[in-house]
Order: C-alpha cells, then structure tokens, then sequence
C-alpha cells in the first residue's frame, strides 16, 4: 500500500482500533492460478504475537482454503470513507487550485495463512466472534442458544482460519496534508452530510 508520511499510522493500538472498528475485512491470497479474496468478519486477538492474530471462519464449499497460498496472505481492512469535494476548502476563494480527492482509513494484515476444521477449535472460534458482535446488544445471543446438534451440523460446513500477524500497514487519509482552515471546512461539509460513512469521516479530521 503506498503510504505517504503524512498518512502513515504506525501506533499499534491505533491500529488494532481502526481494524475493530472495520469488522468485515477482505481476504486476500495469491495461489497459482490467481488473487482469490473473500468478505469475511475477523476477530482480533491482539496479544498473541507481536502484532496480534486474525481468526475467521470460510464456508468449505469456498475454494480458497483448498488453494496453498503463495507466501502471505493479506486482511485488509477498511473505515470510513468519504469523498472531499473542493468546494469545501477556504483555499478555493483565494487561489482556486485545489481538487477533488477522498478521505478514507485501511488497514492491512500481512501473515501466514493456516485453514482448520478441527471441532473443538472451529467452535472456539465461532463462539469468540460470536460474542465479539453480541456483547453491546441488551440481550446478546450466544452459540451455546442454539441446540448443541445443529451446532456441530453448522461446524461441518465451515472451515477455520487464523492469520498470525507478521506485518501491518496502516494509512489515515483525512485530510492532514491540508492547512487548519482547509480542515476545518472539509470537517463541517462531511459533518453536514446525510451519509452516516462521511459523518464518521468528519469526526476523524485533526482540527
């Protein structure tokens, strides 16, 4: 991912924050017959290894699992994002040059890929991310709900994943190239937005 200096983000709790945030993620692995990625919610856990592990679950008809990836696998992960109109900058009434551009969060996970379809673990995993997503509703749903039968039924038709973290990227685009005026207007023209995602994107922005 290029990075400039200017949106780099390199704290590791800031970025653990920015892939909670993102929930869904996109996986991503090179096999020998092409890139396959797949939409999938993974779960953090950020004390195993330097920079955390991912755990997942695929649907085994999926044949990405069945594909021996070609080095890492890569997760990556987006946040808000928004498009950034120039009519937004002060800097437009004085000079006019400025243009269009978008504001936006991604993290990205690099590590060796493992797929799994032991039992037990598919189970650890299922009911961790489960509970993950549960935890803030006022009456979360838990596996241990569903009827211990149809549970293992379900497990049979997935396969786990875990992604030991060996490098992350990380790149905060909002608008921090720009002067405290300009960031100001792009923050109250995203703040005014009926889209929830720029909304979110406003609350971003250094001021």
């Amino acid at each position: 991912m290029y990075v400039p200096p200017a949106f780099r983000e390199e704290d590791l709790a800031a970025l653990h924050g920015m892939m909670r945030g993102a929930g869904l993620a996109n996986l991503v692995t090179a096999t020998a017959e092409g890139l396959v990625a797949t939409p999938l919610p993974l779960l953090l856990a950020p004390d195993e290894g330097p920079f955390g592990t991912l755990y997942g679950h695929l649907a085994r008809a999926n044949p990405q699992w069945r594909q021996p990836p070609l080095g890492d696998a890569m997760a990556i992960f987006m946040g808000p994002d928004a498009y950034v109109s120039p009519s937004w900058y002060p800097s437009k009434r004085e000079h006019g040059k400025v243009v269009p551009t978008w504001n936006y969060i991604a993290v990205h996970a690099h590590g060796p890929v493992e797929f799994f379809d032991d039992a037990d673990r598919l189970l650890d995993a299922v009911t961790r991310l489960t509970d993950r997503h549960e935890q803030p509703r006022a009456e979360p749903w838990a596996v241990s709900d569903a009827p211990a039968a149809f549970v293992q039924s379900q497990l049979r038709g997935i396969v786990g994943l875990r992604l030991p973290i060996a490098r992350l990227e990380g790149k905060r685009k909002m608008s921090q190239n720009r002067s405290a005026e300009d960031r100001a207007g792009v923050a109250a023209g995203l703040a005014a937005s009926d889209r929830a995602a720029d909304r979110a994107a406003a609350a971003l922005i250094p001021t």
